[in-house]
């Protein structure tokens, strides 16, 4: 029985990510993304009106059209975890597939929302849940299991196929992380005995690959330190202060929750991804705000919200949308003055994520900074460590797992190239068992270990 990796989206960019595994005539789609940078998407941006040929188009969602010259089935649609770069195009896609969407809770909950919301087209595939460590049968030839993984927003898993020809291992998005408040260390031991069982093909992200400097990454642990080291004099200060970060953050959200409570300000999360995200991890019992903390989503809400924050700036902590200098986020607006809230001088702005690398995002940001200053405000960039594991972080993931075959995914050429001269040092051969594709490309495997 022949295995074999399609790839849809994903193999060409950071983001729109969609791969397919087909052993046999049956087929598990992983993940439904999209492109964030192509239409400069952000967390607050609301595609539920458009078409999906048109987002096609626009190289915003996978060209999964190619699925239509695919002989066989679709038996499942697997999702590892909640960002928008995975679960985007859910609502745009999952329809043409008779299958189950399967997740953890608190990403199943993410879909649901979004589906919920979609304007255009009528989702009813039977809603799944698996929780880390735990197995379903997906055909009489695929089980799935996903496996306890460490990434930047909470119940995140890889996923294993187990097949007849050995293992199939999907790895979008992780890192090595053992100090995280919310999410118990990665399953180090289940990854190894995969490793013994043996592994067939492991599909892995390169995010971090491209970049030079870190061989790993850091824990939350350090972006708490930095953080509470940042944010404890200004806390007590008179003046406004503001921090930003990526709503699906809330292992990071958690942080500035309980630094908050150091203080006597109110904490104010403001902006519609922040309400989507904190308001669902609230609900499912996974963020523990403190009992002066209030989350605003709609427009009016939050500029009721801000204007009670201009009245008395010292008795507010605001947390916002906009890390990346978006121009209709919540900070680069306040930034620009078109909210209630207008920065003085004296304000402390702390920007906890970094700028993501297109000159879009680059140019955004350092507008956003400049408009920030000018009006005299202190700002302290970039209090973050990576969601992605590092260099040496892959080395001991490659080790653990011994795959035969190695499939570097979710990035750009460069990513992808940088993955395999790692593969590379570690004894694998381009073309032999690391195999590069491209979007709409297909790698089969004839015979198993």
């Amino acid at each position: 029985m022949s295995v074999e990796v399609i790839a849809i989206g994903g193999y060409e960019e950071v983001g729109k990510n969609m791969s397919a595994v087909k052993v046999g005539d049956d087929v598990v789609i992983f993940d439904m993304g999209i492109h964030l940078d192509r239409i400069h998407i952000h967390e607050d941006t609301d595609i539920a009106r458009m078409h999906s040929l048109d987002l096609i188009e626009r190289g915003v969602i996978p060209d999964d059209t190619l699925m239509k010259e695919v002989d066989g089935k679709v038996r499942a649609i697997v999702f590892t975890h909640g960002h928008l770069d995975h679960i985007g195009a859910v609502a745009k896609l999952a329809h043409r597939y008779e299958a189950p969407i399967i997740a953890t809770p608190y990403t199943l909950a993410l879909i649901e929302q979004t589906i919920k919301s979609e304007k255009k087209f009528k989702v009813t595939n039977p809603l799944q849940v698996l929780n880390p460590g735990e197995k379903c049968q997906i055909s009489p030839d695929i089980t799935l299991e996903f496996i306890n993984i460490t990434h930047s927003i909470p119940q995140a898993a890889m996923a294993a196929l187990h097949t007849s020809e050995g293992i199939v291992i999907y790895a979008n998005d992780f890192k090595f992380d053992n100090y995280q408040m919310i999410s118990p260390a990665p399953d180090y031991s289940r990854l190894k005995e995969l490793g013994r069982k043996g592994v067939l093909a492991l599909i892995v992200e390169t995010t971090k690959l491209g970049e030079d400097g870190e061989a790993k990454t850091h824990s939350e642990k350090i972006a708490r330190i930095m953080l509470k080291d940042i944010m404890l004099d200004p806390l007590d200060e008179k003046n406004g202060v503001l921090v930003t970060t990526f709503s699906s953050h809330i292992e990071r959200i958690q942080a500035i929750c309980n630094i908050s409570e150091l203080s006597d300000r109110n904490l104010l999360l403001l902006g519609r991804s922040m309400e989507r995200y904190c308001g669902m991890a609230e609900a499912m019992g996974i963020l523990k705000l403190p009992a002066t903390a209030s989350i605003y989503g709609s427009p009016k809400a939050v500029n009721r919200a801000l204007a009670k924050a201009e009245e008395n700036r010292g008795d507010y902590l605001l947390v916002t949308t906009g890390h990346q200098g978006e121009p209709d986020a919540l900070l680069p607006r306040i930034a620009s003055g078109k909210t209630q809230f207008n920065v003085r001088n004296g304000d402390n702005v702390v920007i906890s994520a970094p700028i993501i690398p297109n000159p879009m995002n680059v140019a955004n940001r350092n507008l956003l900074e400049r408009r920030l200053k000018s009006s005299g405000a202190r700002i302290f960039a970039n209090a973050h460590v990576s969601g992605h594991a590092g260099r040496e972080d892959h080395r001991d993931f490659i080790r653990m797992l011994n795959p035969m075959h190695i499939i570097p995914a979710h990035g750009d050429l460069a990513m992808l190239a940088a993955y395999t001269e790692l593969a590379e040092e570690e004894g694998y051969k381009m073309g032999n068992n690391i195999h590069v594709l491209r979007n709409g490309q297909a790698q089969v495997f004839n015979g198993g270990i």
